[in-house]
């Protein structure tokens, strides 16, 4: 659809924010009229510091479930809504509170970091959180005597063991969008685009790590393409980050991994490249939720409390 066909639905929502005194974080695997109607699009890093010190008395997350909880739990006393309360993750249901809980009690030595891509729940039970833009940093300051126990991406904990040296106790969770990409379908587009630099997340299957120029989240993907004077670029992840990439790096050519048709157009993506729950959002459910103040997002005061405070230590050694 032309993106002027969605400008009166977006002039409604900036009226309604004014109204709210709301503000609307996206990510950036939101649809493109979804982040251009936000007030900050980013990573799960960015969107937590940026709910963290919002004066806003509204948050309206385009994001799914477990971004909308952070943002809550940051801000309890703030009215949080989701456009859809069905946008889950596949890694957050991969790690019940309770099957956590009872892998811990095998040792009580482990100190748990935890993936922002989980439950509320398990956020109260770790002892700290991490994104993929900080994973290796805070894995590095992690107490040297203590066992660390990380969930639930087994593919970005592998990584961060690569990167830090650091063993930790492997949660067998993943990202099912980041797992489809494989090694052949990146080698293919490595033959069709040779001076193409190839930047994947560290979600993805080490096969596929193992091929990358860079290995970073989709924040330090965005400042990779602009600092690189290469004109071409692979990218390893979900292709509604393609979006920002275009405006924020015009004049380079993004290729989106791994089903890139080399006679469609580079922004002609397959399907398979996209995740099912972030794309549950539209820009008409950001106007309904908007009017209605729900879907809300709401916590026990326990779990909030609990929470909050290895978020605020993910905070505070990220501003080191």
């Amino acid at each position: 659809m032309p993106r002027a066909a969605f400008e009166p639905l977006a002039q409604e929502i900036r009226a309604l924010k004014q109204s709210l005194n709301a503000v609307i974080l996206a990510h950036n695997y939101q649809v493109p009229e979804i982040q251009d109607v936000a007030d900050f699009v980013g990573d799960s890093l960015g969107l937590a510091q940026h709910a963290a010190r919002t004066d806003a008395e509204v948050i309206v997350f385009c994001g799914v479930h477990f971004m909308a909880e952070t943002a809550k739990i940051l801000n309890p006393e703030k009215i949080v809504v989701l456009p859809d309360k069905d946008a889950g993750c596949s890694l957050e249901e991969s790690c019940p509170a309770d099957q956590l809980a009872a892998l811990q009690s095998t040792n009580p030595n482990f100190w748990t970091i935890a993936y922002i891509n989980c439950s509320a729940a398990v956020k109260a039970l770790c002892d700290v959180i991490v994104t993929s833009g900080n994973a290796e940093k805070i894995v590095r300051a992690a107490p040297a005597d203590k066992d660390l126990l990380f969930v639930p991406d087994e593919n970005l904990g592998a990584w961060v063991m690569e990167q830090t040296g650091r063993p930790m106790t492997l949660w067998q969770g993943n990202c099912y969008a980041h797992v489809e990409f494989r090694r052949e379908s990146l080698l293919q587009l490595r033959r069709q685009f040779p001076e193409a630099k190839v930047v994947v997340h560290p979600e993805s299957l080490r096969e596929v790590r193992d091929l990358a120029d860079a290995v970073c989240s989709t924040e330090r993907m965005i400042t990779y393409c602009k600092a690189s004077p290469a004109l071409q670029f692979v990218i390893v992840t979900e292709s509604g980050i393609i979006h920002r990439m275009q405006k924020e790096c015009p004049g380079k050519e993004f290729i989106c991994a791994p089903t890139f048709d080399v006679m469609r157009a580079p922004t002609d993506h397959c399907r398979c490249s996209e995740c099912k729950f972030m794309k549950l959002n539209t820009l008409e459910k950001v106007r309904d939720c908007m009017k209605r103040l729900g879907p809300r997002v709401e916590l026990p005061p326990e779990i909030l409390r609990r929470a909050r405070l290895p978020l605020e230590r993910m905070l505070e050694i990220s501003a080191r």
